[in-house]
């Protein structure tokens, strides 16, 4: 994906800051993304196809405390990538990333089997963090358009279409809720990591 050149509110170029902010977009995703690979291969009888990721967390799961860090690497990191988001992007797709971020920290706080209450409580923020993922790039979409990145915005939108998929096919097929949530996840995490690659990479000039 080409960066122009010019230097405004709609380019790529950022400060050092913006690059350390948008390494978030990276980093938190993928230190997630191991937190449940791990996580899941280390908890006994525990599917990636069958079982929700936060299985991995609820209270009394032997890994639970690599998968709250995951979760909590995760909205650290995707909170501060959302505001290198709000530097080059126009519009709301930093909110999004935002909320993405904080349903996260709220599954990280909410463990399920702690309470009914807190069970609860778990699936809203959860839904919340899903809901601003798929957000995310949906809404990235009509500003990397008005920018000349036409195939950047088609794979936004695809990604968004199946995030959101992703989410309802968690909710009505309850046996293969492990399996949704990671096909939703891992495409909306590949998408916020090219998003911080573009933002901290150097600049070249348009082809």
């Amino acid at each position: 994906m080409a960066i122009p050149e010019p230097i405004d509110t709609t380019g790529w170029r950022v400060d050092r800051t913006g690059r350390a902010l948008a390494a978030g977009l990276v980093v938190g995703p993928a230190i997630f993304v191991a937190a449940w690979v791990v996580g899941g291969a280390r908890t006994p009888g525990y599917s990636y196809i069958h079982d929700a990721i936060s299985r991995t967390a609820a209270a009394g799961a032997p890994q639970r405390h690599l998968m709250t860090a995951g979760f909590v690497a995760y909205a650290i990191g995707v909170g501060a990538g959302s505001l290198a988001l709000r530097r080059v992007l126009p519009g709301q797709a930093w909110a999004a990333a935002a909320l993405s971020a904080l349903g996260t920290a709220g599954v990280a706080l909410t463990p399920l089997d702690t309470s009914t209450a807190i069970d609860r409580a778990h699936g809203v923020t959860a839904t919340i963090g899903y809901v601003g993922l798929a957000a995310t790039p949906v809404l990235a979409a009509s500003s990397l358009r008005a920018d000349g990145r036409h195939r950047a915005a088609a794979v936004s939108i695809a990604a968004g279409t199946l995030i959101a998929a992703a989410l309802a096919a968690s909710i009505l097929f309850d046996d293969q809720v492990g399996l949704a949530q990671r096909v939703g996840l891992t495409t909306g995490d590949l998408w916020l990591a090219a998003a911080g690659i573009a933002i901290a990479s150097p600049p070249h000039p348009r082809r």
